[in-house]
């Protein structure tokens, strides 16, 4: 099981480390420009947020986005690519459990998350001096949310029938949900309707997470910020399980 699971670990990391031009410069050069357009040149108006500069506070969003794109965006490509040169198949009649296979294509995915979110990181340092609140609490909450996304990454794989199938969820889904999960504001400032509807969103919980445990400064309880993401984690595994096992759209 475990030399299984080390080729596809290993696979999935020498995929995205082979075109890193591709795959962690463009995020690099993106965290960039928010920092440039929204914290530089829009922060000095805006002020401070929940007590913190704007600079300071957009940061800890503009990295888990960066890790929640990236996490999602390797499983989703590389688990259809292999569906798409049939080379699962190997996999399919190979004694490897679908645990193990799913366990390995997330690690791939929770890795391209830790590399890009780490060179972003980098990347930021040189604009804002950074000062970690918990250690502990950020890479938590890294985790969690590495985890949720690569898994959903996987489930719209096993449901793509094709390269554009693959693009709709981050589009349409992904990018919304990140947006209004308080990644450039505080929920605190919403209206009361808009900061309830925020409460569905689970982006929120796990990007106020990770901002408490690098700026010391939250809108919800910690616990919810590991409860929710931890919740949806046993659910898409237990769906993508099912899935596996079933075959669909994986046996002919």
């Amino acid at each position: 099981m475990w030399i299984a699971f080390q080729t596809i670990v290993v696979k999935e990391i020498l995929r995205f480390s082979r075109i890193w031009v591709q795959t962690i410069v463009p995020p690099v050069i993106t965290t960039s420009l928010y920092l440039l357009i929204f914290g530089g040149l829009m922060g000095e108006r805006i002020g401070h947020m929940q007590g913190i500069d704007y600079l300071h506070f957009i940061v800890p969003g503009i990295i888990l986005m960066t890790v929640i794109m990236q996490s999602y965006a390797n499983t989703v490509s590389s688990f259809f690519m292999t569906k798409y040169n049939h080379s699962f198949e190997e996999l399919l009649v190979s004694p490897i459990p679908n645990w193990v296979i799913l366990l390995g294509f997330v690690s791939g995915g929770v890795v391209r998350g830790l590399c890009v979110g780490l060179a972003v990181t980098f990347a930021i340092s040189f604009f804002v001096k950074l000062s970690i609140y918990s250690y502990s609490i950020l890479a938590l909450s890294f985790l969690l949310t590495s985890v949720m996304f690569a898994l959903a990454g996987f489930i719209n794989a096993i449901f793509a029938k094709s390269f554009d199938d693959i693009s709709i969820v981050p589009t349409f889904v992904l990018l919304p949900l990140t947006y209004l999960g308080g990644m450039f504001y505080s929920i605190d400032i919403l209206p009361s309707f808009w900061r309830s509807l925020s409460a569905f969103n689970p982006i929120y919980y796990m990007m106020d997470g990770f901002r408490l445990g690098m700026l010391g400064v939250g809108s919800t309880d910690l616990y919810l910020a590991f409860i929710v993401p931890l919740l949806m984690i046993v659910m898409l595994v237990a769906v993508a399980l099912y899935l596996l096992k079933k075959g669909v759209n994986t046996k002919t």
